[in-house]
């Protein structure tokens, strides 16, 4: 297992690879991590890579393995004889690849279909039928396979590239996967599925402050009782295969782990439901029996209750504050700096915040006032940096800025606006950009903050 590197005092940038200013892993990878180095940034974290769904967004894919091509800017051909890396790659990736290949070009023979509605045979996951169906489709399945291993090749390359200047790579797992999904229809056995394949319950959040309705993500649950059972076989492939990818993983909706939020697949919102135990227990202490001391960060903004703590804290996983939270009157608000604990990871926002600048000119003027007295600071107009020091000289181990806070952007940058479906995921900054200053500025204070790199 690798090193944990949220045992140190880092900072790291939040910067998804589509925002690099091609959009794509091309040359564009290594000059960012040239610039994060620069300026003594040591941690790149990143949302999903998976492939995003028709909206943009990485958090509802087809795969929980497979990676988004599009990170590819020429995607080569495939060649006519097999390499020896590249048949590897197949056999390593068996558990999930052949799967995927298959439903991906299942999908185009059936006009892009979801699979709970393909013919039986195929529904069914039919191992005779699907053998014969690879046999007649062969050339189409491995450039499928191809194509996925150019694109874990390329960020194996990038990943290498990050190391040798002392940077690690945080990746993002959402805890559910989309009904739609290779997962599903090859796993159908550990989700909660009706005879027609069809969820019995989906997963979502009740209504509260923030939505009289809750929401309802409908993605389906997975049958505990039955992972339980098999040791969690594919979390612990899911899992490996994150940490081939990335030194450290978030896992989204971490309070999932202690008790999900079940809704009846017939309810059109997220009202009516009821929070059902899961056995997150078990399966962390199925992972940590199987990966050394793994780098797992728990997403647990929101509404949060003392089991789900606990679980958390049982396992020693740092958990999330956000400064743009911190400005109530609460004073054991867990986002306050003044509150934040060396096992944490703070940032001044995450993707799916406003930007830190946009967040701060949509206050009011006595709301203004008061992110100053509780940052105990005079009034400035660089607000996003003033947010960036407070969450550097923090206590918490990792600090983690988005890229459109370190450049002080508006809020037309911001990279995602949960609820909406257009508009989102789109956002790339420009190399002309990031100009000295900014690096100037963020090398100095990650000095003086002393927070580890290896510049």
């Amino acid at each position: 297992m690798k090193h944990n590197p949220l045992h140190q005092r880092r900072a790291g940038v939040l910067l998804h690879p589509t925002s690099l200013p091609s959009g794509t892993l091309d040359t564009d990878a290594e000059k960012w991590l040239d610039w994060m180095h620069q300026c003594h940034l040591s941690i790149w974290q990143v949302l999903p890579l998976s492939i995003p769904d028709f909206f943009g967004s990485p958090y509802q894919s087809c795969s929980a393995f497979a990676m988004n091509t599009d990170l590819i800017a020429d995607m080569p051909a495939k060649p006519e004889i097999n390499s020896k890396e590249f048949s590897r790659f197949i056999e390593q990736q068996a558990h999930w690849l052949t799967d995927f290949a298959l439903f991906v070009v299942l999908k185009n023979q059936f006009d892009d279909a979801p699979w709970y509605l393909w013919p039986d045979e195929f529904r069914l996951h039919n191992e005779k039928t699907l053998t014969g169906f690879h046999a007649s489709h062969v050339n189409d399945i491995e450039n499928i396979m191809w194509q996925q291993f150019v694109v874990y090749e390329r960020w194996q390359q990038v990943s290498e590239y990050a190391h040798e200047k002392g940077i690690f790579l945080f990746g993002d797992m959402p805890i559910f996967v989309a009904h739609d999904s290779a997962d599903v229809w090859a796993n159908s056995e550990e989700f909660l599925l009706d005879e027609n394949h069809n969820p019995t319950y989906v997963a979502g959040v009740p209504p509260d402050y923030f939505s009289e309705t809750g929401q309802r993500w409908g993605n389906p649950h997975y049958d505990w009782l039955n992972m339980l059972g098999n040791g969690f076989n594919w979390w612990r492939k899911r899992m490996k295969h994150a940490f081939d990818c990335f030194d450290i993983i978030r896992i989204d909706h971490f309070r999932g782990l202690e008790s999900s939020w079940m809704i009846e697949a017939d309810e059109e919102t997220a009202i009516k439901g009821f929070w059902q135990q899961t056995p997150g227990d078990e399966l962390l202490t199925a992972l940590f029996d199987e990966f050394e001391d793994p780098a797992i960060v728990a997403e647990d903004l929101g509404v949060i209750t003392p089991e789900v703590r606990a679980l958390r804290d049982q396992f020693n996983l740092p958990g999330m504050s956000i400064l743009q939270f911190a400005f109530d009157a609460f004073d054991d608000n867990p986002h306050k700096p003044i509150n934040i604990s060396e096992n944490t990871v703070v940032y001044t926002g995450t993707h799916d915040n406003d930007t830190t600048a946009g967040w701060f000119n949509s206050l009011q003027r006595h709301e203004r006032d008061y992110v100053f007295t509780i940052l105990q600071s005079e009034p400035r107009n660089d607000i996003a940096h003033c947010l960036i020091e407070t969450a550097l000289y923090t206590k918490a181990n990792t600090a983690v800025v988005p890229l459109q806070d370190i450049l002080q952007l508006s809020s037309e940058h911001r990279m995602n606006t949960p609820g909406e479906k257009q508009n989102n995921w789109s956002w790339r900054f420009k190399w002309q950009q990031l100009n000295d200053s900014n690096c100037k500025f963020m090398k100095h204070h990650i000095d003086k903050s002393e927070r580890y790199h290896a510049g």
